[in-house]
């Protein structure tokens, strides 16, 4: 099963000079999922029957987080990619990816982040082509630089979510309660697509990953 985000984790960890101590780094944890052993959610993961493609741009340290919730749709949707952000000096694969001519890419953000006449709210696809949704990962401020500070990014449409209930994410809390985990955000995505197994295998993934990070929070890893 294929994981660019824990790929790209990887990655990371190989080229670092120094150890990523993220709150909770001494607590044993699965590889795979990142949560307390004891509370790990990896068996019964079926990836989604979905025609859609998916590509995580995260910001420097997001791979890393174990309250990261871009690799859990990484973790259902097959076609999925992961690249470090970068301003400058953006990843080759990732911009040949965008420029490929198979993919319909397009950046989810909120309409009201991005000038007038960039955003839509629907999710129309040319025929013969495979949508391609980047999603920003990172905070919400993090991911406010990326639109604005990313050039080649800057010629793809935006669509533009608009959430209907406020965010089930409780594992970090945001400056709003309006704003969603980026899991939360491809379930909506995935949905509005039309992709309803993806949406719905995502959803209930989702679920299971939240309350088992709150649990293994809240006990320290330890059984209760």
């Amino acid at each position: 099963m294929k994981n660019a985000v824990l790929a790209l984790r990887a990655q990371q960890i190989s080229e670092s000079r120094r150890e990523f101590n993220a709150r909770g780094a001494k607590m044993t944890r699965c590889q795979q999922c990142l949560l307390a052993e004891l509370y790990c959610i990896c068996e019964g993961v079926v990836q989604a029957d979905c025609d859609a493609a998916v590509c995580l741009l995260m910001y420097h340290n997001e791979s890393f987080k174990p309250s990261n919730t871009g690799r859990l749709i990484a973790e259902i949707v097959p076609e999925n990619y992961a690249f470090r952000w970068d301003r400058t000096d953006p990843d080759a694969k990732l911009l040949a990816l965008i420029n490929d001519p198979q993919y319909q890419p397009m950046v989810v953000f909120p309409a009201e982040d991005v000038e007038p006449g960039r955003a839509v709210t629907e999710v129309n696809i040319t025929a013969g082509k495979k949508p391609l949704f980047i999603f920003l990962d990172g905070t919400w401020r993090e991911a406010k630089k990326m639109i604005r500070k990313s050039p080649y990014l800057d010629n793809l449409p935006v669509l533009s979510i608009t959430a209907d209930k406020l965010s089930d994410y409780r594992l970090r809390v945001a400056p709003h309660a309006h704003q969603l985990g980026t899991a939360e955000v491809a379930i909506m995505v995935l949905a509005l697509a039309g992709e309803k197994d993806a949406a719905t295998k995502l959803e209930q993934h989702f679920i299971k990953f939240r309350d088992a990070y709150l649990l293994g929070k809240r006990n320290k890893g330890r059984p209760e």
